[in-house]
């Protein structure tokens, strides 16, 4: 096989070879593994400055896909949903150990079981690295200290 034949056949890894701030458009919003534990509702402790998850998502989160229902429209409808750039990234502390923007930044890879890597979600899925089927939705809960959960924070290789 020719240079050229494995060039196109290999999928670029351009993760491995672009700094985040020099990524395109698509490049940065690729890197999203789709997980949803960003539309997750959170808590800090105002004494401890701890974060705490909870499985209370975002009214537009999807639990089965992961996906936001009205994601090109969602300000219209949750104005302080978080957009992640580079202009932010380094302030945006509550992303989650296993977010593929908050691992690049700081200098850990991506991870096996990333959409880039493997593909698919599929493997993210099965390994419980995605809030699949495992939120409720923010409307139905009354007291977010009641929904802590701690499977947020896990994070593999």
């Amino acid at each position: 096989m020719s240079q050229e034949e494995n060039q196109t056949s290999t999928p670029t890894r351009f993760w491995e070879t672009t700094a985040l701030e020099n990524m395109t458009a698509v490049q940065w919003e690729s890197l999203c593994d789709g997980c949803g534990k960003c539309c997750l509702n959170k808590l800090i402790d105002d004494d401890t400055d701890e974060l705490y998850y909870t499985n209370a998502a975002c009214h537009l989160l999807d639990d089965n896909s992961c996906n936001c229902r009205r994601y090109i429209e969602r300000f219209k409808f949750v104005p302080d949903c978080t957009v992640v750039s580079m202009d932010n990234l380094a302030e945006l502390t509550w992303l989650p150990e296993s977010c593929a923007y908050r691992r690049l930044y700081l200098g850990r890879g991506l991870p096996s079981w990333h959409p880039l890597i493997t593909g698919s979600k599929d493997e993210m899925h099965r390994l419980g690295m995605s809030v699949q089927a495992k939120t409720v939705n923010e409307m139905k809960v009354r007291y977010l200290e009641d929904n802590i959960v701690m499977w947020p924070l896990e994070d593999l290789d």
